[in-house]
């Protein structure tokens, strides 16, 4: 890979991981998730360029062609990876950005490791960037990439997306580092949030910060113009809803059903194992329908599954702590021989697999106490084509603004959360279709096609 390309893509992690095959040679997958998704077609028809880290410390690898995609390893040492992504990425930004759901910890030597490893992408994307070619920065991992990127080649076309929530400004104002994570954002042509609201904070931000003009969405720095614009994330429909419709997956959508005992209600959590999540609530608020008797055991299987997420943070640890003994409570005060009122389930699924349940589960529960957006709302939607499920969906996800049809819930307030339970419990099949019709609207109208179309768009004009 000698020569420059047109179009990058720049995040922590690249689109493919390794699985080492039992003659031990090493081969590269495609990774799952939306980004991913979204972004390969479209780097496939540019010949484009993605850099990120290959998941393996202390390693360096040579640029290497895999699926159509020029891939561009950046390499990170052991206590990078502890200092810059589980430090100052994963226990400083991610809690302040999420509402200060855990406290961040703020650390000056985390802070210069962020610096450090947001240069070196900074540099490697300088180098492998043709003459004004357009640069997409993906994620709070990297907001000081654009202006350093912008230092070294102003002539690039050079876009932002964050992914996870922007905070109002009263909780920003907190960090010690506040000036120069909005200066590196600022070196972005066009900043894109998933809620209109995240970009109005930014640009609050930028006013309170910096004192820098605007008007409407467009915020005047430098003699440039930096927009900040909402594009809201979406999945794959089409993909998803051909996959529920496979006849294998719908086979293992009544067997997984019939193994739990084929209970009138399945209701189903699917989330990573974070503190952010709200799976503490909805356990503790079906734990309460039962000690109630509003939901009589037998007649109910809540299958809760938590996929195991940055093990080595304490405060991750104490969380997986908190919710196993949780759901052996509930399990041991409501159990029957041959049933068990939770399925608690600390591990990743395949893509076939979640759609099979997703089909299986007549309630899907999605109670984070901030997110977002939270694709899995939307893939439980898309494998509905039956029309049966419904949604019950935190007000606090970026998803809420689009599934209006849903069982919207305060994740604070238990009682709500039992209540909108029950509703979705005791609704017909006929208002149960009418909403999931009018959502399946929604998200088959704006898929992730749409929104990474949307968003270059609006970069590159």
């Amino acid at each position: 890979m000698g020569s420059r390309s047109s179009f990058l893509i720049v995040a922590n992690r690249l689109p493919v991981d390794r699985s080492i095959g039992p003659d031990g040679t090493a081969t590269w997958r495609r990774s799952p998730g939306g980004l991913v998704t979204a972004i390969a077609p479209v780097m496939q028809s540019r010949d484009g360029a993605w850099l990120g880290w290959h998941g393996a410390p202390g390693e360096e690898l040579e640029p290497f062609h895999d699926d159509g995609m020029n891939l561009i390893p950046i390499p990170l040492s052991e206590e990078e990876v502890q200092l810059y992504y589980e430090g100052f990425s994963n226990a400083t930004l991610w809690p302040l950005y999420h509402d200060v759901v855990a406290p961040p910890v703020f650390s000056r030597e985390m802070w210069e490791t962020y610096k450090a490893v947001n240069l070196r992408f900074a540099e490697a994307t300088a180098e492998a960037a043709a003459p004004g070619a357009v640069v997409w920065v993906q994620d709070y991992q990297l907001q000081l990439v654009p202006q350093m990127l912008r230092e070294r080649r102003p002539d690039l076309r050079i876009g932002f997306f964050l992914h996870i929530p922007f905070p109002p400004v009263e909780l920003f104002w907190r960090l010690p580092w506040r000036t120069e994570l909005v200066k590196g954002l600022l070196g972005a042509d066009l900043v894109g949030f998933q809620r209109p609201g995240g970009a109005s904070n930014f640009i609050r931000l930028c006013r309170r910060l910096l004192g820098l003009p605007y008007k409407g969405n467009e915020i005047f720095h430098d003699d440039r113009v930096v927009t900040a614009q909402s594009f809201p994330i979406s999945v794959d429909f089409g993909e998803l809803d051909k996959l529920a419709r496979d006849p294998q997956i719908v086979h293992r959508a009544k067997e997984i059903r019939f193994e739990l005992g084929d209970p009138e209600h399945l209701l189903l959590g699917v989330d990573r194992l974070d503190y952010t999540k709200g799976i503490g609530t909805r356990l503790e608020a079906f734990g309460e329908l039962l000690d109630e008797r509003q939901v009589e055991p037998g007649e109910a299987v809540f299958v809760q599954i938590a996929t195991p997420s940055r093990e080595r943070v304490e405060e991750y640890r104490r969380l997986r702590d908190d919710i196993e003994l949780q759901v052996g409570r509930i399990n041991g005060m409501h159990s029957m021989i041959g049933h068990q009122p939770i399925q608690y389930l600390h591990q990743a699924y395949d893509r076939h697999e979640l759609a099979a349940l997703y089909l299986a589960a007549d309630i899907m529960v999605v109670t984070p106490l901030r997110d977002g957006m939270n694709l899995v709302a939307k893939e439980y939607v898309s494998c509905h084509h039956d029309l049966r499920g419904a949604l019950v969906l935190s007000e606090f996800a970026g998803a809420a603004d689009e599934l209006r049809q849903a069982y919207l819930v305060n994740p604070y307030d238990v009682e709500g959360v039992k209540r909108q339970i029950l509703a979705a419990m005791r609704a017909t099949p006929h208002e149960v279709a009418r909403r999931m019709r009018a959502m399946r609207r929604r998200v088959s109208t704006y898929d992730v096609d749409r929104w990474a179309g949307e968003f270059l768009t609006a970069l590159e004009s």
